[in-house]
């Protein structure tokens, strides 16, 4: 591997094949972890019903998953620094395959929310090598653009899960609708192992107790990170609360819609496509810390405008609030990346950390308000939760670059 910058890199430019097959490779690895990753979200309703529980107990199962995925994190980190990052994203998504298809079959709540728990720590394994394959294996010059398509095809895996388990429980059942997804997660492991390059992956220090704590120190304590680990934290808590109970408001009046109706409001993640691949681009133009800071503001305001009883309203405030929500996320994991250097791979799995750990803590906290102060609480909350955001993000106003 040569030096980052230098004029004789090799790595792969944007418009080869090789760039390409990357992107395809590394974009379905992130379609198969999404898709069973927020499989129940659209189906918690009928999964509450299954199996006579409040909106917070189902939300559990959503709830777990991503805490999982977060406890898992650095875990994945250290044995992607070991093994090398495909390896590592394979075995992952194999791993999760298997526990959802023992997840469709689960008896009763507790069973579920086992599996749910395992299958989400699973799933780890992508996002906490994606970014730092994506840094190491294409040219530094179109590094960003590739992990904004990267990013762009989390919401796609989210969005077509979410779609595919919501009309698949429509026809036979919240069970069908985690099998559909676990379907889905096979094909787009083929995809991965059949379509990645064989390239040779950069060698890593060895694995000393010393290292790892040094590299993990420098996570922790190079200047700027800790605040992007709390955008992560914080907005990604906010986004999750309103997306968990969006299907209990939409199945209740005034709205009054059907499984498979309401799910087709997940289309709404187009939006979440289109900003994060935008966001580099408008990185390159505006800086960091300007996009990061327009895209809170435009998801708070989307969710202060959910509380409506419109739904025509409501569709459109959720794509102003998903498109706000993604431009972020891509902008700060993209940051991430650039400012940590050697402790790339630890970076990057702390902000998945506070990513799902705030998807996790703050989307099952989200149901609590939602079972005290209904749909309006939760929105009032989530808005909240982004004005935190925001707050936090002005310690990134001039960071060191």
């Amino acid at each position: 591997m040569t030096t980052t910058g230098s004029a004789h890199d090799t790595r792969p430019r944007a418009g080869t094949p090789a760039y390409r097959r990357t992107v395809i490779a590394l974009s379905a690895a992130a379609v198969a972890t999404f898709a069973q990753l927020w499989s129940v979200q659209p189906i918690l309703p009928a999964i509450a019903e299954d199996f006579a529980a409040t909106a917070s107990q189902a939300s559990l199962a959503a709830s777990l998953a991503t805490g999982g995925l977060a406890g898992f994190s650095l875990v994945w980190s250290g044995a992607a620094d070991r093994f090398g990052r495909s390896p590592v994203i394979a075995a992952g998504l194999l791993a999760a395959a298997l526990l959802g298809c023992a997840a469709a079959v689960a008896t009763d709540l507790p069973a579920l929310l086992a599996l749910r728990t395992l299958q989400g720590a699973a799933l780890g394994g992508v996002p906490a090598a994606a970014v730092s394959y994506l840094t190491e294996q294409v040219h530094p010059a179109d590094a960003p653009r590739a992990t904004g398509a990267y990013i762009a095809a989390n919401p796609l895996g989210g969005m077509v899960g979410r779609l595919l388990a919501g009309f698949a429980t429509e026809l036979g059942g919240w069970r069908w609708g985690i099998a559909a997804d676990t379907a889905l997660g096979l094909a787009c492991l083929a995809v991965f192992v059949l379509v990645l390059p064989r390239t040779a992956e950069p060698a890593q220090a060895a694995p000393t107790a010393s290292g790892r704590g040094g590299r993990l120190r420098a996570a922790l304590t190079t200047r700027g990170l800790p605040a992007l680990y709390t955008q992560a934290l914080l907005l990604m808590g906010a986004f999750m609360a309103l997306y968990n109970l969006l299907g209990f408001r939409l199945l209740q009046e005034p709205f009054g819609l059907s499984q498979a109706a309401a799910s087709l409001l997940f289309l709404a993640y187009t939006a979440g496509m289109v900003s994060s691949a935008a966001a580099g681009p408008a990185t390159a133009r505006w800086g960091p810390w300007a996009v990061l800071a327009a895209s809170t503001a435009i998801m708070a305001a989307g969710a202060a405008a959910l509380a409506t009883g419109s739904l025509a309203l409501l569709l459109a405030a959720l794509l102003v609030m998903t498109f706000g929500f993604f431009a972020a996320h891509s902008t700060a994991s993209a940051w991430v990346g650039r400012r940590a250097g050697a402790a790339r791979a630890q970076a990057m799995a702390l902000y998945t950390l506070a990513y799902y750990l705030g998807a996790g803590l703050f989307g099952w906290a989200g149901g609590l308000v939602y079972d005290h102060a209904g749909w309006a609480g939760t929105v009032g909350y989530s808005t909240a939760l982004c004005a935190l955001a925001a707050l936090a993000g002005l310690r990134l106003r001039h960071p060191p670059e």
